[in-house]
This record gives structure tokens, sequence and C-alpha cells, in this order.
């Protein structure tokens, strides 16, 4: 019935997938990675921490209920993390090209062409994840042609925040209280939740010295990529810890923050993208189910005298958070903004909120 084009994925191992394409007729290359979330393709897909990957979806079904329009409110997306589709390529199991949704617009195929970005179907995901999972993330391509039509690329050899984050400061303005958020990447439901509390955010570039500003509150959003690049956003948070103004990050944020107080960083074999890492608070019986989206995290052992883990990975026994013992700087490198969800923790940004 559908006559879609014969198109390849194939791993930096040699590993050569054959399926169909349903989005654009375009070559692309990037980090092989996958989320086993069951819904929210529309928001993963705009995720800027997706930057320079090719994600592989598990759920074996993708595009049923189609994608919502690209509209925005105040300069917000209304339906989608950002302004525009991020990944580099989209891998699924089963297309449906027919889609169902009291809000959809337009289908998923015909999005990712308008976007320019490739989709494969017609691929075992489950099989793919499992090479990922015991080789770990891989460079990939997806082509058309011949094998050598592209280059394989590799994503954390570059500055993926600085392609992510605006370009210029950006004020949203609903409040008295003024927060500085750190775009290295931001998904709009970071702004969404602090504008819902009643707070003016001003928006940064990854690299803007805020200190320059007069603002309550620090916050540090997610990004994609390596956070060792982002060595003037640390010196910039380095100095904002000299005072006692309440600081947050998110994801990345997490990694920047942990960084200007010392800690490290290093990649993860196969990072944790889903929406259900079991996280726990520490010192505490809480546990939450979390989603996340994130290649790199922290070193506990690296942490300084004045920190302390705030949450842990129940799967893994991997760094979740910090917290400052003395001053009110604390993160989350989960996101507590989920979307599509879960929203367990979404009192994080109550917490944050409170002490402005």
């Amino acid at each position: 019935m559908y006559s879609d084009k014969p198109i390849q994925l194939i791993l930096d191992d040699g590993t050569v997938l054959e399926g169909r394409s349903f989005g654009a007729d375009k070559a692309s290359a990037g980090e092989v990675v996958f989320n086993t979330a069951m819904v929210g393709y529309p928001e993963s897909l705009t995720d800027p921490s997706y930057l320079g990957q090719i994600l592989v979806v598990t759920f074996p079904l993708v595009g049923n209920y189609g994608v919502p329009d690209n509209t925005f409110t105040n300069g917000v997306s209304d339906f989608y993390e950002s302004e525009k589709i991020q990944v580099s390529g989209l891998i699924i199991s089963n297309y449906s090209h027919e889609y169902s949704h009291w809000n959809a617009k337009k289908s998923l195929g015909d999005w990712l062409k308008e976007n320019d970005v490739p989709g494969i179907y017609g691929i075992d995901t489950r099989e793919l994840t499992k090479i990922l999972r015991e080789k770990g993330s891989m460079k990939g391509k997806i082509v058309f042609k011949d094998t050598n039509e592209i280059d394989f690329y590799d994503p954390n050899i570059e500055n993926q925040v600085a392609k992510a984050s605006c370009k210029e400061v950006i004020t949203y303005e609903n409040g008295d209280k003024k927060v500085i958020l750190v775009d290295c990447g931001v998904k709009h439901n970071i702004i969404r939740c602090l504008l819902r509390r009643g707070v003016t955010v001003i928006r940064v570039p990854w690299d803007y010295d805020f200190n320059q500003l007069k603002w309550d509150g620090l916050f540090i959003s997610n990004g994609p990529g390596n956070p060792d690049f982002c060595d003037e956003t640390v010196k910039n948070i380095r100095k904002a810890m000299d005072g006692n103004k309440p600081i947050c990050g998110i994801c990345m944020g997490n990694q920047l923050l942990s960084k200007a107080g010392g800690a490290n960083t290093y990649k993860l074999k196969y990072g944790h993208r889903s929406h259900n890492q079991p996280v726990k608070m520490v010192d505490s019986n809480k546990c939450f189910i979390t989603s996340q989206n994130h290649g790199y995290a922290v070193a506990n052992s690296s942490l300084g005298t004045d920190w302390e883990p705030l949450f842990i990975n129940l799967n893994d026994g991997t760094n979740e958070g910090i917290r400052h013992k003395n001053k009110p700087f604390f993160s989350a490198q989960f996101h507590p903004e989920a979307a599509s969800g879960p929203t367990d923790t979404a009192f994080i940004f109550d917490m944050f909120v409170k002490m402005l």
C-alpha cells in the first residue's frame, strides 16, 4: 500500500540495518541513542538535549497520534520543547501512516519532512537497543544510496550547547522576582513551569555573564552533549556561588553546577533516556519515578566537602542531583518538568521559587 523508499542505518561497528523511509530524503549522521518511553515523541524530538543524535524509540508503535501545530504563546511553544525538531534522525519499528488525535494537525512523517529530518521504520528496535546496551551509544549514519553517502559524526567532540542556546537575552515578564535562566538548550516546559509560579524569567545565552544583571535566583537548564565544553558557563556560575542567592540546575545544569563546585563528570555507557528511572532522595525513604535524557553523569566521589548528593539512581547508583551543605544551591539530573511525564518531581520548582 505504501511505497516508501528503502533506507539503511549503518553503525560504526559495521552493523547494517534495512528499513523504509518515512521522513526527509536526506542522509544524516550522529550518535545513536535509545529511549524507552511509550509516549511523547513530539516532545522528545524537539528536546534540544538530543541535538546531534539519532534517536531510537523502543516502543513498537509510533506516529498513531500525529503531531500538533507549532504554535507559540508569549514566545514559548504551546506543545513542543523548542522551536524545531532537534534530532538528526528517528529510528522506529512500526510507523502508523494513519493518525488520530483531537490535537493532531499533521502526520509524524510530514513533520519530519518539513524539518528536513530522516526517519526509518521497519527496524527491529528492540534488537538494536540490545546492541547499544551491550556496546554503548555508537556513531551511526542514515543513508539512501550507498554506505559512503555521508561520514560518521560524533557530536561529543563539538560544543553542542553553543548550537542549542539562544543567541540573545530574552525576557518573559510574569512577576517581581527575577530568575536568570542560563539557556544551555532549554526545554520550553522549564520556562512554562517557572512562569506558572509567578516569576519573571530572563533567558540568557550559555556563555553570557549574567552576574552583571540584577536577579533573585539562578536557574541552569538542560542541554546536549559534553559538559566539558561549557567552561565559560562554569566560570559564571562560580562567580554567582560567591553570593547566597538560590541556584538550581536541571540535567546539564546539574553537571555544570557540580563542575563549578569542583566535581568531575564522565560519559555513561548508553545514558539514561526514559520515563521510568527510579530515583531516591538521599537520607529519606522517598523514591520518585523520573524522566531523563542525558549521556553524562557527575562522579559522586569527586564532590567537595561542601557538597553532597541529593538524589541517587536506584538502577545503577549514579548521581541524580547535588546540594550545598550551607548555601541554597541544589540540582537534579532528571527532568522535574517532564513532558510528557511523569510529573512526580515538579516540587523541585516549588523548592526553588520558595527560596527567592
